[in-house]
């Protein structure tokens, strides 16, 4: 017999960048969404080359091409949750900050996605400016990495204390709430996130997962936080449940290709851990 009662599917958005290689990008947001039984939906900005050694070409799609996937998808289907990831430059920066108002929809997590975090500026000072000035206001929760929070903080990052200022800040930009990432921070305060919305500042640790193969850790974090806000979830309460996500993730890593894989989005479904 069908099951004929109605039910909600909860449905999720991205907007970012397609990685080739299938660990980072629309690729990962998009099985982050469906381990949290999520509905994914995309906008892809860019199309890249790439696989775990490294991106080779980066190919922008028209701002137009952008805009019309986001307007087709929402008129028809509708978003309980938005995550923007990489933008890439300024006029598809400056055409999605300028439509979202009118989408009227809850729970944008930006991943502003500037800087790697490895210390690499991966879009220039004009499309940072526009990041900063247009949508990480209307971001309820915004998620910069160690570099990125430098850039966004005008401070130096580099102790506990730091990632805590740093968060204040940037609050000041207008969004929401602010997750300092500590993925890019050394020794105890590896993987260390500083939350802060503006009332509650608080630190976040999970175990520290002794990995080599790490690529889209960011972009899996921001899914998994916009999928955990679509099914109903208190900001705080998503953001943590998706660092838990993501540590089981590290700890199921993928270790394909000849350099960095990716984490294990899928890892309920892996019998054994990866090693380094």
């Amino acid at each position: 017999m069908v099951n004929s009662t109605p039910f909600k599917i909860p449905v999720a958005i991205t907007i970012a960048g397609s990685d080739s290689g299938g660990g980072a990008g629309i690729q990962a947001d998009l099985k982050t969404f469906a381990f949290h039984r999520v509905h994914g939906t995309s906008a892809i900005t860019c199309v890249t080359s790439q696989n775990t050694q490294g991106v080779n070409r980066v190919d922008a799609l028209p701002p137009e091409a952008v805009t019309a996937q986001i307007e087709a998808v929402i008129r028809d289907i509708g978003a309980d949750a938005i995550k923007t990831g990489m933008l890439l430059n300024e006029p598809i920066i400056e055409s999605v900050a300028a439509m979202l108002p009118g989408l009227q929809l809850a729970n944008l997590v930006v991943d502003p996605v500037m800087v790697s975090r490895t210390g690499a500026q991966l879009i220039d000072d004009g499309a940072i400016a526009l990041l900063r000035q247009f949508l990480i206001p209307q971001a309820d929760i915004l998620t910069p990495n160690r570099y990125e929070a430098q850039i966004l903080s005008g401070l130096e990052v580099n102790t506990l204390g730091d990632m805590e200022i740093a968060a204040r800040k940037i609050f000041e930009l207008g969004p929401k709430a602010v997750l300092v990432k500590g993925g890019g921070m050394t020794a105890e305060l590896r993987g260390v996130d500083v939350w802060f919305d503006g009332a509650t500042l608080e630190v976040l640790r999970t175990e520290t997962i002794e990995t080599t193969h790490t690529h889209g850790t960011g972009c899996t974090l921001s899914a998994a936080i916009a999928a955990n806000l679509a099914l109903g979830k208190s900001q705080l309460n998503a953001v943590k449940d998706s660092k838990a996500y993501v540590t089981e993730a590290l700890r199921y890593a993928l270790p394909i290709g000849r350099g960095q894989g990716p984490v294990g989005h899928y890892y309920s479904l892996l019998s054994e851990p990866a090693r380094p």
